[in-house]
């Protein structure tokens, strides 16, 4: 094995800490799904991700989707288009954590995981 040098070490540390930030930052406000977005202008759908952006609390959210939800469902019918009846499921899957949630039961404890030498293979070579 080679040794490592501080030049080496830092650069490994420098692509880790960029790997981390890029794999695990929230998506961006447009990544969200507007319902009825097909029926929106531009400028509606900015001011809609705006408002959403500036409510205080998940509540005051949900109450702006479904307000908006409504006029959706409004212009639709005024426009003869069909809209599912249910606003999609905003948020879900998104956002912060690793998404590795566990069953009951079947939490880490002392003793699992990889620990030593548990590692993925290298084929016996040293």
């Amino acid at each position: 094995m080679k040794p490592i040098t501080p030049l080496r070490f830092a650069s490994v540390a420098l692509a880790c800490a960029v790997a981390a930030g890029l794999g695990f930052s929230p998506p961006p406000a447009a990544a969200e799904p507007i319902y009825g977005s097909q029926l929106m202008t531009q400028q509606e759908r900015l001011q809609y991700r705006e408002r959403m952006r500036n409510a205080q609390t998940n509540e005051e959210r949900q109450r702006l989707r479904l307000e908006h939800h409504q006029q959706m469902r409004e212009r639709a019918r005024a426009r003869g288009v069909t809209l599912p009846d249910e606003p999609p499921a905003y948020g879900r899957g998104r956002g912060r954590g690793s998404g590795m949630e566990t069953a009951p039961g079947m939490e880490m404890t002392p003793g699992m995981g990889m620990g030593r030498g548990g590692g993925g293979g290298g084929g016996g070579r040293r």
